[in-house]
């Protein structure tokens, strides 16, 4: 689904938990993945006071980064957040183990300055750092990150979100306060992209009921990450301050507000008025209209989602309980070909992404080079309306004499497609996607919503437009596939994408999981994406590129991931946010420092979710592959 806006990878998390993250995990998952459109406007003259203004100097001195973003906030609770705009919060407020390189995407440390496999890689041994604390002043031990893998072990709701990650671990302890040690029952390959925040044992034990607990309540709250939450208004404001105790080094602005507002045309004018600094998730129209324009610099990446149509395979629970309305006919392999066949991703990319993307083809974008896979000459479903046609006849579902193609039960055939409404790219799909299987005698009804999370998680939809922010370890968008990440039951929510569920593909996950050798790990991989796209549930129609812009005139530098023609916004880190430097303070070097005087607005675009649509950024979903 499109992290409605995944980890983080991406979870993204549909529209997205991603990812990232950029500021986000990006702020993960993700692309995205897939989540929402992040606008940052102007700051802010009083705490309640978050109407966008012309770039300046707050009252009070303060240097302000106002975000105003396209989508709710699901939670602030890091063990239940799924939403993009939700885990790139907590992204800044908490810190994980490791980070992830703005350069190549390898491990570096995070709390753990470094980490020790045993000989048969079953046991893990992280040194936490000993100059980190809590924004409260107490030291972050091994203690707190150990506190947070076994109540997430334990207590089914504590595993709402990233549960994935901690469902291979036997034992987790912490035998003094700068040693955590994890025990696995069997080799576990993400031990070095473990993307679970880390929440202070002190704070959380006394949380009564994690599943019902808000973490938006009482500010400051209590964090480890480059900035602090210190106020909250659903569908209003998240407000945080930078963290002085940062032991990166606090960032360059004192305050950054995330505003609720999805006019994504209102945030471009913005930009053209100075009333804000960044804006993310451009429609190619805007990014080259802007192009060119004083004071504005447009930055065009490849993106680090995909997006992609997903079939309602018939919503289902662990305990066998089926639930949802999906149209019957989906479950039919050759249907689902046959939409799929029907699709011109030329076209799409041409005409609707104006050539600021890439066909669509495996599951992880060409961004991730070691992981990208394209399907044979043989296996791929290229554009084949004729093709489609005659599979349509060979499952059963012929024309009558009006053209339309008739169901078993007699009616003619029609399906709900489910898009995010804030997302132009999505109504412009939609739109090609209903006069291509016209074209077949199949009806299509747009469903264009705001919140696309109700329907996708209760089964009520046939199609969806989907997508995810990937992390460069892929493990998580992996994961939402697997029958382990189902609902328990009908009433409960799990971490599956779309309820897919198919033995041999959960047999390939358990091995690319347990392989270390990353040649090996990789090949297994694109066996896994080849079996993924065989079983016709989801198909991958492009990678769209980032389109970002921002005032020069106003932020004088900031990083981009990877460094070398990279994106700003759906980074898998803090990175941007963290080292952007204001234009007036004379310094452009990256992280911390300051000048004086300085409102920026920054304005992040939504990926919608992830085959997920991107992105439904319906949920982040468990990690930093952000669901958008």
């Amino acid at each position: 689904m499109s992290t409605e806006e995944q980890h983080g990878s991406g979870r993204s998390r549909p529209w997205s938990r991603p990812p990232g993250a950029s500021w986000l995990r990006a702020l993960r998952r993700a692309a995205g993945a897939g989540a929402a459109a992040l606008l940052l406007t102007a700051g802010l003259a009083t705490p309640l006071d978050v109407a966008p203004r012309q770039a300046a100097a707050a009252d009070d001195g303060k240097r302000v980064l106002t975000a105003a973003v396209a989508q709710s906030v699901d939670s602030l609770n890091p063990f239940l957040a799924t939403r993009l705009v939700s885990t790139s919060v907590l992204r800044l407020m908490y810190e994980y183990l490791t980070d992830y390189d703005a350069g190549d995407g390898h491990a570096v440390p995070g709390l753990a300055t470094k980490w020790t496999p045993s000989a048969d890689k079953l046991t893990w041994t992280y040194t936490i750092r000993s100059d980190a604390t809590w924004s409260d002043g107490r030291k972050i031990t091994a203690e707190d990150a150990a506190w947070t893998f076994r109540t997430m072990m334990t207590d089914e709701a504590a595993g709402t979100a990233n549960g994935s990650f901690v469902g291979n671990f036997r034992k987790v302890s912490a035998p003094d306060p700068t040693t955590l040690v994890v025990e696995l029952e069997k080799p576990q390959a993400t031990m070095t992209a473990l993307d679970v925040p880390i929440v202070p044992r002190h704070v959380w034990e006394k949380v009564g009921d994690i599943g019902k607990f808000t973490n938006d309540k009482a500010f400051p709250v209590v964090g480890s990450g480059p900035y602090i939450l210190t106020g909250y208004r659903a569908d209003s404001y998240v407000r945080l301050k930078a963290n002085p105790e940062f032991w990166r080094g606090a960032p360059e602005f004192d305050e950054l507000v995330f505003k609720y507002y999805k006019d994504g045309d209102a945030a471009v004018a913005a930009l053209r008025k100075g009333e804000v600094s960044f804006v993310s998730n451009l429609t190619p129209a805007q990014a080259d209209a802007l192009e060119g324009q004083e004071d504005i610099k447009v930055n065009d990446a490849p993106g680090r989602r995909f997006y992609a149509l997903a079939t309602n395979p018939g919503a289902r629970a662990k305990d066998g309980t089926r639930f949802g309305d999906g149209d019957p006919s989906l479950r039919d392999l050759r249907v689902r070909q046959a939409l799929f066949l029907a699709v011109d991703r030329e076209t799409l990319v041409d005409r609707v992404f104006q050539g600021h993307a890439v066909e669509g083809a495996g599951y992880i974008p060409p961004r991730f080079d070691t992981y990208f896979w394209k399907p044979s000459a043989e296996q791929e479903l290229a554009y084949d309306p004729e093709r489609a046609a005659r599979l349509l006849d060979q499952a059963g579902y012929r024309k009558n004499a009006d053209g339309e193609r008739i169901g078993k039960d007699g009616e003619p055939l029609s399906y709900r497609l489910l898009c995010h409404a804030t997302d132009p790219n999505d109504k412009a799909v939609g739109q090609y996607l209903a006069e291509w299987w016209g074209d077949l005698g199949i009806g299509v009804e747009l469903q264009c919503l705001d919140n696309v999370s109700d329907p996708w998680l209760a089964g009520t939809y046939d199609l969806a437009i989907d997508g995810w922010s990937v992390n460069p370890d892929p493990d998580f968008v992996l994961s939402i596939h697997t029958c382990d990440a189902l609902p328990a039951t009908e009433n409960d929510t799990g971490a599956t994408d779309n309820f897919i569920c198919d033995r041999r593909y959960d047999d390939l996950y358990a091995r690319q999981l347990a392989e270390y050798d990353p040649g090996k790990r990789a090949e297994l991989v694109k066996q896994l994406q080849s079996r993924l796209y065989d079983l016709g549930y989801m198909n991958v129609m492009a990678y769209p590129n980032a389109l970002e812009a921002y005032r020069t005139d106003q932020v004088a530098s900031l990083k981009t991931m990877p460094e070398d023609g990279g994106n700003i916004y759906g980074q898998d880190g803090y990175w941007s946010w963290w080292s952007a430097v204001p234009a007036d303070s004379g310094d452009d070097t990256e992280g911390g420092g300051g000048s004086t005087g300085v409102v920026v607005g920054i304005a992040a675009g939504a990926v919608v979710l992830a085959g997920a649509g991107v992105l439904f950024a319906l949920r982040r979903r468990s990690t930093a592959d952000d669901r958008e």
